[in-house]
């Protein structure tokens, strides 16, 4: 059993936890989860004892190993096959003996140890691991100092999988991974036979693999049953429950003002009056549950374009004169695409990106695009290129040149970054802030086309749940390069696989692709046999025939668009009668031109809109489902 007990730390004058504490039961599968500073990498450090808390302690159960990954990529002439089979001390420091004595007893009681902890098996495991997180057999014995930084971490985090902790402490593992070794991440950490603690913004893995969410606010930890989706209908169920508490309260507090107004000065009524004030200065108050209004995204949508967007036809492209990453590239793209890339990282993803988005030219055949298109490009890099003493406002100010004020500060609004937010240094933003800042540096000129290239490394759940809604209420189109699963399959419709040189639409879903990753069916083989058969369509006749499946569905697709904008729009007028009608000053006193009975009607206006918009919204998505399977 883990137990955190009235922990406190402090940095830079900030109380990052108050006397949190919380109960762990061994072999439990715990995810950390909370907004972008509240504490999560820091109680994990202290667990792991690499950072001291101010107050409080941590115990943790006696003899229990426990493994965390160190920030530091390793380094080195060992390859990674060396350093994950080293991980295992045991079994290091048994084979050193072993070839260091001479003693036949004490060489006999080495090999029972050994057989007993399996180590003979430990080279098959340690190369098992290492190929799951995208490591080929020629890869894993490469020198550590010929991979990149993200690279030797993923060796950092084989060699932790391969020790096998009873504590294992993982802080963000799949910031490093792409989609396929993040599949892989989940499916081993379903069969892990510890106690896991994990922070990750991953909500298909925090459902798939966890079995409590540790939520983490305001400096206090509260334990949740069950993974991300039951946690967040608990806290929604007790944030409704604070705010009918608060509500009532309110008015409690107006009702016992009242009577202390008009009777305080009485006579015959004053000790009853004071009786009251100490009732109200007794009351403890209860904060509103409100919404964070910094989670913003909000893309402007572009003028439409005549389709297609950009076709790709026997295009090469690559960094190397004679040396294509990706050849004979035939592609089209529409402008209601929803586009999602799939393939291990150095296959190509980000230069066919690179390509769609004008930063790299094509080596050989042709890129035709609109005249007009207009591409808006998010890559990582974009983020560290901020200037730091700059403020959000001064960046938006140098690229909207032209521009009045008011139009620059509504575009920096529209990402959460409205008054005084706007006028904050970068240094100063969180991760996520500066994400949301380069998202909307290339979104100024309502681009037709949204590329977006891991979008969501420095984004916390609550964020990436606001990034899915923001795409789904965009109009243009939207291609993704993204490990975290739950934003695929909520906005893309479009799978495009890039593999051996080669970029290809995928017929599949999420999941058949997720079982081909693992190796649950033969679909890496079929796969791969379909795309060498000579009996496969013609690629003319493959893009007639998918340009004449899209012509069928775009109207409907729009149809389905326009609802569902729709029904938001309705959703979001009916939130604010409700608050209206919670707000009495709204409609209260001689001045005021609404009364509670006309915000009834205006409601009810509204809710018989809405029904008629989600009727609209059903009859349109089951219409394109059919013209889906009648295509398939």
């Amino acid at each position: 059993m883990l137990m955190i007990s009235n922990i406190t730390v402090r940095l830079g004058g900030n109380t990052i936890l108050d006397r949190a504490s919380a109960t762990i039961v061994s072999k439990s599968r715990v995810g950390f989860i909370g907004r972008n500073g509240a504490g999560k990498s820091t109680l994990m450090k202290v667990i792991a004892g690499v950072q001291e808390a101010d107050d409080g302690n941590i115990e943790t159960p006696r003899d229990s190993r426990m493994g965390y990954v160190a920030q530091e990529a390793p380094t080195g002439p060992d390859t990674p096959f060396d350093r994950v089979l080293e991980a295992d001390n045991e079994r290091a420091a048994l084979l050193a003996e072993e070839a260091a004595t001479d003693d036949s007893h004490r060489i006999g009681e080495i090999h029972e140890r050994l057989n007993a902890i399996d180590a003979h098996s430990a080279p098959a495991r340690a190369a098992r691991i290492l190929a799951g997180l995208g490591f080929d057999e020629e890869a894993q014995h490469q020198p550590l100092d010929s991979f990149s930084g993200g690279w030797r971490m993923r060796v950092a985090l084989a060699a932790l999988l391969f020790s096998g902790p009873d504590l294992l402490l993982l802080d963000e593992p799949s910031n490093h991974l792409d989609l396929e070794a993040a599949l892989w991440l989940e499916s081993f950490l379903k069969s892990y036979r510890g106690t896991l603690l994990v922070i990750s913004h991953e909500r298909d893995l925090l459902n798939n693999v966890v079995d409590h969410i540790l939520h983490l606010e305001g400096g206090k930890i509260t334990l949740y049953s069950g993974g991300y989706d039951s946690f967040e209908r608990q806290r929604r169920e007790r944030l409704d429950q604070i705010e009918a508490m608060r509500a009532k309260q309110d008015s409690q507090r107006a009702h016992l003002q009242a009577f202390v107004d008009r009777w305080r000065y009485k006579a015959h009524t004053a000790t009853q009056a004071q009786s009251r004030l100490k009732a109200l200065a007794r009351m403890e108050p209860i904060a509103a549950a409100v919404e964070d209004s910094s989670l913003s995204f909000d893309f402007p949508n572009p003028a439409e374009l005549r389709p297609p967007l950009i076709v790709l036809d026997q295009a090469d492209v690559g960094y190397t004169e004679n040396q294509p990453v990706l050849s004979g590239l035939n592609l089209r793209f529409e402008p209601d695409d929803r586009v999602a890339f799939l393939g291990r990282n150095g296959n190509g993803k980000t230069t066919l990106a690179r390509l769609l988005s004008g930063r790299l030219e094509a080596m050989s055949g042709a890129m035709n695009a609109g005249g007009k298109l207009r591409v808006g490009y998010f890559a990582q890099h974009q983020v560290e290129e901020l200037y730091p003493n700059d403020t959000p406002l001064q960046h938006m100010t140098r690229l909207m040149k032209d521009a009045k004020l008011g139009a620059v500060r509504a575009q920096l609004g529209r990402f959460g970054f409205s008054g005084e937010k706007a006028e904050l240094a970068v240094r100063h933003l969180s991760g996520g802030e500066r994400a949301r800042l380069a998202l909307a540096l290339i979104t100024r000129e309502a681009p037709h086309m949204l590329i977006l290239d891991e979008p969501t490394n420095h984004l916390d759940v609550d964020a990436r749940e606001a990034l899915v809604q923001a795409l789904n209420g965009y109009s243009g189109a939207v291609i993704i390069v993204s490990h975290d699963r739950h934003l695929l399959e909520l906005t893309a419709d479009r799978l495009v696989l890039i593999a051996d040189g080669a970029a290809r639409d995928f017929s599949g879903s999420l999941d058949d692709y997720r079982d081909m990753v693992l190796g649950r069916s033969g679909s890496n083989d079929n796969e791969k046999q379909a795309a060498k058969s000579g009996t496969k369509l013609s690629r003319k006749e493959e893009r007639r025939l998918a340009a004449e499946a899209r012509e069928k569905t775009r109207a409907l697709r729009k149809a389905v668009d326009n609802a569902e904008r729709e029904v938001n729009q309705l959703t979001e007028r009916q939130k604010d009668i409700d608050r209206a009608l919670f707000d009495p000053k709204n409609y209260d006193g001689p001045q005021s031109a609404l009364t509670a009975t006309d915000l009834m009607k205006k409601r009810s206006e509204v809710e018989r809109s809405l029904a008629k918009a989600e009727a609209r919204w059903l009859e349109a998505n089951e219409a394109l489902e059919d013209a889906d399977s009648d295509a398939a």
